[in-house]
């Protein structure tokens, strides 16, 4: 999927509609370019990958949503604070509409719900184009994040939003997410391809 990201943004044109792509991983840790590898406490069998998208250490599984957001930002008026903070409020939209009180850091990104972390973003910016994106946990498994130091935070806790109360399925919060998503960049779904949405 990295590379696939890659590929996309190296060959896209000046007229290449941007796209938004949805899916899940398989467990693996991730760190961004300048991640520090001792925030990986204990690994286990988990894989550990260096990425060259922006922040520190996370994980990544089965009932995470991926959003990977592969928007070219000039067209579109859009600076990379612009790109996540519509990121972030996104997910504190979706979260108000289950009646969630979800909020975004100054010090940290990502969405926290009573100081626990509910989605995490990071980015990479190149030929003035964005890809990779968020992590949204929708029933995901948290307990590998205990191995590690997530985003660089010792003790940092982390939630799921069927933890939080929401037994909606995958593929409702991803269709209810993009609505709010495109609202929130300013776009359409006529300008957008929306790919991997689960069925």
């Amino acid at each position: 999927m990295w590379s696939a990201m890659q590929g996309f943004t190296e060959r896209r044109g000046r007229e290449t509609p941007d796209e938004i792509w949805f899916t899940e991983h398989p467990p693996v840790f991730t760190l961004g370019m300048n991640a520090n590898p001792r925030n990986v406490l204990d690994p286990g069998n988990i894989p550990v990958i260096r990425t060259d998208r922006g922040g520190q250490v996370t994980y990544h599984g089965p009932g995470q949503l991926m959003v990977y957001l592969l928007i070219e930002l000039r067209r579109n008026h859009l600076g990379v604070r612009d790109l996540v903070t519509a990121m972030e409020q996104t997910v504190i939209d979706l979260a108000a509409s289950h009646d969630i009180n979800a909020a975004a850091r100054a010090d940290a990104p990502g969405v926290y719900v009573a100081g626990r972390k509910l989605a995490s973003v990071g980015l990479r910016i190149r030929h003035g184009a964005s890809y990779h994106g968020m992590a949204l946990n929708i029933d995901i498994d948290t307990d590998p994040f205990l191995r590690i130091n997530p985003c660089g935070y010792s003790n940092l806790e982390v939630t799921n939003l069927k933890r939080l109360g929401v037994t909606e399925s995958m593929s409702d919060i991803s269709g209810q997410l993009l609505v709010l998503l495109l609202a929130q960049l300013g776009l359409s779904q006529e300008t957008v391809a929306a790919t991997g949405l689960p069925a």
